[in-house]
C-alpha cells in the first residue's frame, strides 16, 4: 500500500484539522496514540502524506504543504481522464473534466466519498 491508500485505523470525527493562521484547514492528524503523540498527517483530501510521525513534526508537514496540490490535475479509479476538484467537503469530492473546467464548459461531474482513504484519486502529474 502506498501512503495515499493507507486506510484510517480511527474514525473521521477523531482526526485533527490542521489550520492555517486565516483560519483555513490544509489538513489533518490521524491519532495513533490516544494522546496524539504520533499521528499520520493527512491532506484535505484524506490521503496519507507520511508514516507515524510525532504531532509537531506532523503539523509542521501538513502546514508546509498547504493547499496547493488541490488545483493539480487528478485521475479517478485509473482513468486516463485529467479532471479537477471543484468541491470538497464532508459530502464528498466533487471534480469534472480539467481542460473543459477551464474553459467553463459543463461536463459530467464525478463525486468520489470524504475522506478518500481508498486512494479512488491519484494525482495525473
Amino acid at each position: 500500500m502506498t501512503p495515499a491508500e493507507t486506510p484510517p485505523a480511527v474514525p473521521t470525527d477523531r482526526w485533527l484539522a490542521v489550520t492555517r493562521e486565516d483560519g483555513e484547514t490544509v489538513g489533518y492528524l490521524e491519532p495513533v496514540t490516544e494522546d496524539y503523540g504520533e499521528v499520520v498527517p493527512r491532506n484535505r483530501l484524506g490521503h496519507a502524506v507520511g508514516g507515524v510521525l510525532g504531532f509537531h513534526e506532523a503539523e509542521e508537514l501538513v502546514l508546509d504543504r498547504g493547499l496547493r496540490e488541490l488545483a493539480e490535475p487528478w485521475l479517478l479509479d485509473g482513468s486516463d481522464e485529467p479532471l479537477t476538484i471543484i468541491e470538497l467537503s464532508p459530502s464528498g469530492i466533487v471534480l469534472s473534466n480539467a481542460f473543459a473546467s477551464k474553459a467553463l464548459i459543463l461536463t459530467d461531474r464525478y463525486t468520489v466519498g470524504w475522506p478518500d482513504t481508498g486512494g479512488r484519486l491519484r494525482r495525473a502529474s
